[in-house]
């Protein structure tokens, strides 16, 4: 078994996976968030598409068996096992501008995007390319009227999500840092790289 690294609360991180490899990522304490971003080795114009995912599975929440689909349709990542089976992929990365906006906060506040940039940013990729993350382990509830509201996560301490790597990326992962997020507690988020079977 491959080793796991963990991402301290509020901090992200950027590595590269290839096709076959399972991306593994648990949440050791429970109720805590990871956003992740995704963009195809060697062309950083094929990223992660929230937009073709939830098209192409004809549902907002994806779990066990769906596809997380590129920006020109090429699949990216298959969910192997799926132990919480609510995830966000309509919310935009926490950023600093979401804190000022929503929650009239003054003052620096670390955030996903902000931790997506800088770590993937040591693979040449720009800020304004980062897109819609997955937002792993959060529970965004949509209303008749289509209102969205964020709820704790259902993740229990341990529990963890598989994702098969459909082709060579390069991938930021997130500890989020939004508190709404978090039910209130910034956590460390734990990843590993399996081998294919």
């Amino acid at each position: 078994m491959s080793a796991v690294t963990r991402i301290p609360p509020q901090s992200g991180v950027a590595f590269r996976i290839r096709a076959g490899q399972i991306l593994r990522i648990y949440d050791p304490l429970g109720e805590q968030v990871a956003d992740l971003f995704a963009f195809k080795d060697d062309d950083h114009a094929c990223s992660l598409s929230s937009g073709r995912s939830i098209d192409y599975a004809s549902k907002i929440y994806l779990s066990t068996g769906d596809i997380l689909y590129a920006n020109d349709s090429r699949p990216m990542f298959r969910i192997l096992e799926d132990q919480v089976g609510r995830h966000d992929f309509l919310l935009t990365p926490c950023s600093q501008e979401m804190f000022e906006i929503l929650y009239h906060h003054h003052g620096h506040h670390p955030s996903c995007f902000e931790n997506l940039y800088r770590a993937l940013g040591e693979f040449g990729i720009r800020p304004e390319q980062i897109g819609t993350t997955f937002n792993v382990f959060m529970n965004v509830e949509v209303g008749p009227d289509g209102a969205v509201a964020v709820k704790a996560p259902k993740s229990k301490p341990g529990d963890f999500i598989d994702l098969r790597a459909e082709m060579d990326m390069v991938c930021g992962l997130t500890s989020c840092s939004a508190e709404n997020s978090n039910n209130g507690r910034f956590k460390p988020i734990d990843y590993a790289i399996l081998p294919g079977a």
